[in-house]
């Protein structure tokens, strides 16, 4: 039987942490710059949310060249969190992205408590900064992995940021390089995370068979797209089943993504909302296409509302 519901009449609205996303795709931290440079092939406003690449205290000129180098199904990247720092990121990036409209997500980086603490303090004070996401998982700077996998350190930089995050929704971005990430999502929760962003890259390296060098300056990066997904949906059903279901805090998902099906995929496993990311370099379109395909997809399975869908995975 053929469902009478029709796909403008889906509901693809989240709550995510006091933030109201009319569709759960945005962007994955690192992909699209500060918002302009992914302007000209999408309406940015037309995103459930939009995240910055990461601000840190100090500009930093990120890991030298070459950064990047593509795989077999995705890419390495070793970017070393190249951004224009805090003072310039208020002063010329804050401008652009108050003038979208939707939810605006700054990723934070730092060395140390105290400085992801200040940056953090720093953007809440922002009104368009509806969250700041903590970047305690990227693979490619020295030390970058420290909290993420560790949960003793983790809790206790989340315990120390909370108290200077006052308006916005503090997000943790887990890694998946550990043994149980079930376990640093209770101590990011403990902390105070109200959300929780996974997976961010899994480490790896590859290597130039004629020259027998590395392909990456930095020797490893961090592998991104297709191959990781199954890694990130497995991942997103342990914390949601283990953790953040019973917590109330959602995940925002992300590995992988290509296409609605994807998106689905991450719903069903407990994700609340999604991010697409090395995809963007594909098809910078894909969050446009995601809605439009899950909009029918809901619509023929005679499920009105997105939120219906969370966590439903039978097992």
């Amino acid at each position: 039987m053929s469902s009478s519901l029709s796909p403008e009449g889906v509901d693809l609205s989240v709550q995510l942490a006091g933030m109201r996303l009319a569709n759960p795709v945005m962007t994955a931290s690192g992909t699209s710059g500060y918002g302009p440079e992914y302007a000209p092939f999408i309406d940015v406003s037309s995103l459930g949310a939009f995240v910055t690449k990461a601000v840190t205290a100090q500009e930093r000129k990120g890991n030298p060249q070459p950064r990047t180098v593509e795989t077999a199904a995705g890419m390495l990247n070793a970017i070393g969190l190249a951004n224009v720092g805090l003072e310039r990121f208020v002063t010329e990036k804050i401008p652009f992205l108050a003038t979208l409209g939707i939810p605006v997500i700054a990723n934070v980086a730092g060395h140390d408590p105290d400085e992801f603490a200040m940056v953090s303090a720093r953007l809440d004070e922002i009104p368009c900064i509806s969250g700041v996401e903590l970047n305690v998982s990227c693979p490619n700077v020295s030390g970058g992995l420290d909290y993420s996998t560790n949960a003793t350190q983790l809790e206790a930089l989340v315990t120390t940021v909370r108290p200077r995050v006052r308006r916005a929704a503090l997000i943790v971005k887990l890694s998946p390089n550990v043994t149980d990430i079930a376990e640093m999502a209770r101590a990011a929760v403990r902390g105070g995370a109200e959300a929780l962003s996974m997976i961010n890259t899994l480490s790896g390296m590859a290597i130039n068979v004629d020259t027998f060098r590395p392909l990456l300056a930095n020797v490893t990066g961090g592998l991104s797209g297709p191959a990781i997904k199954p890694v990130a949906i497995r991942m997103v059903h342990k914390v949601y089943s283990e953790v953040a279901r019973d917590a109330g805090v959602p995940i925002i998902g992300m590995g992988g993504i290509q296409n609605w099906r994807d998106v689905v995929e991450f719903h069903l496993a407990g994700a609340s909302a999604v991010a697409v990311g090395t995809n963007l370099f594909v098809d910078p379109t894909t969050p446009n296409t995601i809605c439009t395909g899950l909009r029918q997809f809901l619509a023929d399975k005679g499920i009105p509302r997105l939120t219906d869908l969370i966590g439903q995975l039978r097992t």
